[in-house]
C-alpha cells in the first residue's frame, strides 16, 4: 500500500482500527513474506483434544465450524480436521490419538507462569487451507488465523498458544483477550502476534510484523537508550503500521512524547527504519 509522505499523530484516535470483521473484506497481500503462517496450541503430555473435543468446542461458540471431520466423514480419527471461518478453511492437525506436530520454536514469552517448561509438551497445529494456494500470508487470512487460534485457546488442557512468525509463546487467556480485543477494534498485539529483539548494535527491531506488512520495523540504537520508552514508541508504531499496511516513502510521525519521528523503507531489507528528528 503506497504511501505519500506524510504528517500523523500517534493518538489514540488515528490508532483505531476498523471495527469487527469489515476490516476482513479488504485483502491485502503480503506476498514478500517468506514464513508460512501458522499458529499453535500447546499441551501437556498426552492432554491433546481429539476431533470430538474440536466439534463440541465449535458447537458451543458457534464461530467456526468443520468443514471435513475424516472421523464422521469418513468414519476413523485421522488426527486432523478442516475448520471454516469467516469464508475460509483452515487445517489444524496434531490431534490425538494420532502423532503431535513438532513443537514451534520459542524465542519470546508472554504472561507464561515461572517456570514454564515446553519439554515434553505436545504441539496441534493451525494453517490456512491447501486451497489459498499461496496467500497465506493475505492479511484476511492472518487476521483469521488469529481469531480461530484465540478460539481454540479456550480448549482444555491448553498450555500455551505459539505464533510461528515471531517465535512467541503465550498464555492461553493473554493470547485470547490480545486477539479478540484486536477483532473487535482495538490496538494491535504486538507482544504476542509479534515480538521486540535488540540488536548487536543497540536498535530494537520487530520479530514478525512482516507477516502482516512485508516490512519489519527498525528503530535506531539513539532511540533505544530508554528500552521500556522506546518499545512504547515501537508498539505504537507497530499497531498503525498493521493498520495502514506497508509503507513504500518516507514520512513523519508525532511520536507519544511530542517528538518527530522519520520513518524510511529500506527496500533491500524489507526494513522500516525509525529515527528521532534532531531539531
Amino acid at each position: 500500500m503506497a504511501m505519500t509522505r506524510r504528517h500523523a499523530d500517534l493518538a489514540a484516535s488515528e490508532l483505531t482500527p476498523k471495527r469487527g470483521f469489515g476490516s476482513i473484506a479488504s485483502a491485502q497481500s503480503l506476498e514478500s513474506n517468506s514464513v508460512a503462517s501458522a499458529v499453535s496450541l500447546i499441551f501437556a503430555a498426552d492432554k491433546r483434544p481429539c476431533a470430538r473435543d474440536i466439534r463440541e468446542l465449535a458447537e458451543r461458540l458457534g464461530q467456526f465450524t468443520l468443514s471435513i471431520d475424516p472421523a464422521v466423514d469418513g468414519g476413523e480419527d485421522e488426527g486432523w480436521v478442516e475448520l471454516l471461518a469467516n469464508g475460509l478453511t483452515f487445517d489444524l492437525v496434531g490431534l490425538a490419538p494420532n502423532v503431535a506436530k513438532a513443537l514451534p520454536e520459542c524465542e519470546h514469552r508472554f504472561a507464561l507462569p515461572d517456570g514454564f517448561d515446553s519439554a515434553g509438551m505436545e504441539a496441534i497445529t493451525l494453517t490456512p487451507g491447501p486451497h489459498l494456494s499461496g496467500g497465506g500470508a493475505m492479511f484476511p487470512v492472518v487476521r483469521c488465523l488469529a481469531l480461530l487460534a484465540a478460539q481454540l485457546s479456550e480448549l482444555d488442557s491448553i498450555q500455551a498458544v505459539a505464533w510461528h512468525t515471531a517465535r512467541t509463546f503465550s498464555a492461553p487467556d493473554y493470547f485470547r483477550r490480545g486477539v479478540m480485543n484486536w477483532i473487535e477494534g482495538g490496538v494491535f498485539p504486538g507482544l504476542g502476534l509479534t515480538a521486540l529483539t535488540t540488536n548487536p548494535d543497540g536498535a530494537m527491531q520487530t520479530k514478525g510484523l512482516s507477516l502482516f506488512t512485508s516490512q519489519e520495523l527498525r528503530l535506531s540504537p539513539e532511540m533505544c537508550a530508554d528500552r521500556t520508552e522506546a518499545a512504547k514508541v515501537a508498539l505504537r508504531l507497530v499497531n498503525w503500521l498493521v493498520e495502514h499496511g506497508r509503507i513504500e516513502q518516507p514520512f513523519t510521525f508525532t511520536g507519544p512524547a511530542g517528538e518527530t519521528l522519520e520513518l524510511e523503507p529500506v527496500d533491500n531489507f524489507g526494513i522500516v527504519q525509525v529515527w528521532r528528528r534532531s531539531h
